[in-house]
Formats: structure tokens, sequence, C-alpha cells
């Protein structure tokens, strides 16, 4: 819609005054009403056919405007670019966590904007809508750094970092992924002995395909201890030892930093183990919120390609009239609006779940595996849609589909969510 709106800033005013003014929330109202006057909003719609704006708060839909706008102002210019060149504009960063982000429902005493589950992913929706490398890095950011660290931290690792990694001013990434462990999570080999003097442990080990590594701060690593339990542990950069090469030559995600984590005899003050939780089932629960994150931004990456295709459909002439007048055209965009219409009312509810912390680890997969399957064939119909255009740069559905490839296989594969599901409805367990 337009921002500058009188509807817009009536939401405005009626945020500020009853949720008050925490920094958050302020940036958000800035962007959404002070700043965007400008951005061309008309160059995408939301595409809400089943009226699903009447089931979000006035909080949602000003978290999601102010989402939009900012994204449509400062990542749509350059996301090609950036793509195409391989570069992750770090500059983007302070703007991420200004709009809120990074860890939107941590609560405000530690930096956070303490909203719910609904809002975190809507903002989600928006950032992939946009590109699948600019969502990971601010779920990254939020669920497998922030959150176990809020979760599972002490008082005073909750002080020390989270507040900085809200604003962006320390970025982090999350190790779990190893060579040679991947779907088997609990296999790792990554370990840590007592240093023998009282204060230290001594990591070594390696993880591989960690998103935002080159660039973060702090890394959220999953380690066994001399008994072989699993312990989230925080390891600085600088620590010795401790080195992040960049991984390159990737056909997916090229907007976003991959790189490895690798600990060679590295010294890390026992201070700095997460105390809350150990097991496998910490890091489980982490890409819970991931994958919850994921099943919204899915939807985001589905509604620009099938508006993508709905525009040019409208504006082609092939035999004397629109090519959106053709019967073939038609069954692939009345297709395409109903799975993202199916998607958008499952994550719904899904979030309404979260909200009521009754969601399952089963539902969470459930959704993350179909809406980023709707979404990847979606993109396909579209590029088809476009016929030889959708492999270009001047529109987003090749560049989408290739970041949808990788999304489709992270934070658990396609297969192996499926067997998820299966065993919360079954309580057999396949993965044995």
């Amino acid at each position: 819609g337009n921002f500058g709106s009188d509807a817009c800033k009536f939401r405005m005013f009626w945020a500020f005054w009853v949720h008050g003014c925490s920094s958050v929330r302020t940036q958000a109202l800035y962007f959404c009403g002070m700043n965007m006057g400008s951005v061309k909003t008309d160059l995408y719609q939301g595409h809400d056919y089943y009226m699903m704006d009447d089931l979000l708060t006035e909080e949602h839909k000003l978290i999601r405007d102010a989402a939009r706008a900012w994204v449509k102002q400062e990542v749509s210019p350059i996301i090609e670019d950036a793509a195409e060149t391989q570069v992750f504009p770090k500059h983007l960063l302070p703007g991420l966590g200004a709009i809120g982000a990074f860890g939107p429902y941590i609560p405000e005493q530690y930096g956070g904007a303490g909203l719910d589950q609904i809002s975190y992913g809507l903002i989600m929706q928006e950032l992939e809508r946009c590109d699948s490398g600019l969502r990971s890095t601010a779920s990254v950011q939020s669920s497998l750094v922030m959150y176990p660290i809020w979760k599972y931290g002490s008082e005073e690792q909750r002080m020390k970092y989270l507040p900085k990694l809200a604003t962006g001013e320390m970025m982090g990434c999350f190790g779990l992924t190893e060579p040679d462990h991947g779907s088997n999570p609990g296999g790792m080999i990554t370990n840590f002995k007592d240093a023998g003097d009282g204060e230290n442990v001594i990591l070594n080990g390696a993880k591989l395909w960690i998103s935002n590594a080159p660039f973060a701060d702090i890394a959220v690593v999953w380690a066994k201890d001399e008994t072989g339990r699993i312990h989230g542990i925080v390891v600085e950069r600088g620590m010795e030892g401790f080195s992040t090469p960049k991984m390159t030559g990737k056909w997916s995600l090229r907007a976003s930093d991959t790189g490895e984590l690798i600990f060679e005899d590295v010294k890390v003050p026992k201070a700095n183990i997460l105390p809350g939780r150990s097991g496998l089932g910490a890091p489980l629960s982490c890409l819970d919120s991931a994958r919850y994150g994921i099943a919204w931004g899915a939807i985001g990456a589905a509604l620009d390609c099938y508006d993508a295709a709905l525009r040019y459909a409208k504006q082609r002439e092939q035999f004397g009239r629109p090519i959106a007048g053709f019967q073939l055209q038609q069954k692939k965009l009345a297709e395409m609006i109903t799975e993202i219409t199916k998607a958008q009312l499952l994550t719904l509810r899904l979030g309404q779940l979260r909200n009521e912390g009754k969601a399952t680890s089963g539902q969470i997969s459930m959704a993350k595996r179909n809406n980023v399957e709707i979404a990847i064939n979606i993109a396909r119909e579209a590029r088809q849609v476009l016929g030889g255009m959708g492999i270009t740069g001047e529109y987003p559905i090749m560049r989408h589909m290739m970041n949808l490839e990788s999304v489709i296989t992270y934070e658990g594969t396609h297969d192996i969510h499926l067997l998820i599901t299966g065993f919360d409805i079954t309580g057999e367990n396949a993965f044995k």
C-alpha cells in the first residue's frame, strides 16, 4: 500500500501510543511512515487472495509493511548485482537490525523487539521475497545464534551478546553440520576437553556449510565433551586456532556468505559453554525456530515469482492478445495462487501454535517442507510463463529458483522432513 497514506499514519500513531517507543518499534515506524514516502510500492502487491490481512493485528501489518518498504528501498535495487558478483552486501546489517529482523521475538530487556512469532514470520517473508540469502542471514542470527543464547545461556551471556546481536553490531553463525555429518548431526566428531587449567576447554573439529561464517564475530558451536554429551559453546573471532574460510563457486545463495568453521586446539573459556541445556535436543530446538522462519520466507519467494509471472502475462502479447488470456497460462497462475494461499493458511496457523507453545517439530517440518516445495515449483512454472526472459537478471525468477535449491536442502532436507512428520504421526523412528 501507500506508506504515506492516512491509514498507515494512523497505524503509526496507534502503535506509538499503545506499544510505546522501544528502539526497534521506533525504527520500524520511522521506516514505514517517515522515510518510505518515495518508494514505488506499486511494484509489488501482497496477493492476499483469501484476505489474510483480516487475521493479522495492526502491529503485524505495521511490522510487515516496514520490512517491505525497507527491502524495496535498500535491497531490491542492488540484489541482482550482489547475486551476480557473489558479494554479500554487509552494509545492510544495521538496517536489518533497525527493522527488527534480528531476534524480533527476543525480550526487549536483551535488545530484541519482544514481538510474537507471527511478526517474526512476516519479517522473514518480506526478506525472502527479495532474496533467500538475505533471509538466511537474518534467520541464522535470530534462530540459530540469539535463540540458543537466550534460551540456554546464562544471564551474563545474554547481556554480553544479545543486545549487540540485535542491532547487527555483532554477527553470529551456527556450527552444527560437519563435512561427514549432515542429516545425522548426532554423529559429529567436533569435541572439547578440559584444558587442565580450571578455566578453559580445548576445542577441535570442523563445521561446513555455515551461513554468515566468513564475517561472524561469534559462532554458537555444538560439540561433544569427553563423555560424548553435546553442548553449545560460544567461540569468538580472534581466538587462536579458530578460522572461517569462505566457500566460493556457489550457484545458489550467491548474495549471502557461506563458509567453514575450523577449530585447531582452540582455547575457549568454560564461561562460554551454554549451561541451560545439553544433548542433541538443544540444537534441534534451534532448528525448529529456523525452520519455522523458512516456512514463512518461502512464501515470500513464491509470491515474488507469482507476481513477476502475473505482471508479465498481462503485458506480453502473442497472437494478438495478452498471454494471460490463454487457458494454459491461466492454469499456471491459478495453481500458483492456490498453493500460495494454502501455504499462507498453514503457516499462519503454525504461527498461532508457536505463540501458544503448542507447535510440534513434526508440524514445523510439514510447513517447511510444503512451503519450500510449492515455492520451487512456482518458480519453475513462473519461469515458463516468462519464456526466455525468465532466465535473465531482468526478472528475479531464476535467482529465486537457484536459491530455493539450497533452501529445500538446508535446515533438514526435503526427505528428512517427511521422516520427522512421519515419526510424529506414527511414533515409529525411521531414522534407525
